[in-house]
C-alpha cells in the first residue's frame, strides 16, 4: 500500500512539509509506503474548460497536475499540504487539484484522503473545509485525526513545538494507516466499492 502527500507550499521544506513529514512517520511505522510531491514554483494555468480532458482523459497543460493524476492511479490514499492564504488554501494546489481531479478523478475515487494545513496564526478551518470538497465529490473516504488537521508556527522550528499539532498529524496518519488496512481486508474478502450511477441536472425543467 502507498500513500502519496502532496505538499502544496511554495516552500519544499517548509512548515507544511514539516506537517506531511509527521504523517510520514506514523504511516511508515504500520508498513505503509509514502512519497512527499512537492509541486513546485513553476508558474501554472488554471483550467480553460477547453473539453480537452472530457477527450483524452488527462489535461492539455502537461505538468505537475498530469503528473499527479498519474501517479494518483497506482497509490492508495492522499494527504493533501497547503499553507494557508487570506484563510484559504494555495491557488497553486487548488489549480492542480481542479485540473488533476477533472481530468483524472476516477484515479482517486473510494481512495482515503485528507488535509493538513499549516498558518502562522489563523484560516485552516475554512482552508480545509475547501479541499475536503474535492474528495466528497470523487466518494474518497476522508480521514480525521483527534483535532483539526493543523499545524502552527512561521517556521518549521515553530512547528516543531506545536506539539498538539504534531501529535495531531501523526494520529492522522495513523487512522489512515488502519483504514487503508481495513479496505484492504475487504477487497481481500470480496467487498468492492459500489458502482456508482451519476446524473446530471442544471435545474432546468425540460420541455
Amino acid at each position: 500500500m502507498k500513500v502519496l502527500l502532496v505538499n502544496g507550499s511554495s516552500h519544499e521544506k517548509g512548515c507544511t512539509y514539516t506537517g506531511l513529514k509527521c504523517v510520514e512517520k506514523a504511516l511508515n511505522e504500520e508498513g505503509i509506503d509514502t512519497e512527499i510531491m512537492f509541486i513546485g514554483n513553476d508558474p501554472l494555468p488554471d483550467c480553460i474548460a477547453c473539453g480537452y480532458c472530457a477527450k483524452e482523459h488527462k489535461c492539455v497543460f502537461n505538468d505537475i497536475a498530469n503528473e499527479l493524476a498519474e501517479k494518483a492511479k497506482t497509490c492508495d490514499g492522499f494527504v493533501f499540504g497547503s499553507p494557508v492564504y487570506y484563510a484559504h488554501p494555495s491557488a497553486r494546489l487548488l489549480t492542480v487539484m481542479d485540473r488533476a481531479f477533472y481530468s483524472g478523478g476516477r484515479n482517486f475515487r473510494f481512495k482515503p484522503a485528507t488535509a493538513i494545513l499549516s498558518a502562522r496564526r489563523a484560516g485552516q478551518v475554512a482552508s480545509m473545509d475547501v479541499i475536503n470538497k474535492y474528495f466528497g465529490i470523487n466518494s474518497m473516504p476522508i480521514i480525521t485525526a483527534t483535532y483539526w488537521n493543523h499545524i502552527y508556527g512561521s517556521n518549521p522550528e515553530d512547528v516543531a513545538k506545536d506539539l498538539e499539532g504534531v501529535e495531531t498529524m501523526y494520529n492522522l496518519g495513523k487512522n489512515m494507516a488502519w483504514l487503508l488496512k481495513s479496505i484492504e481486508l475487504a477487497k481481500q474478502n470480496g467487498l468492492e466499492p459500489p458502482h456508482l450511477k451519476k446524473l446530471r441536472t442544471d435545474f432546468i425543467k425540460q420541455p
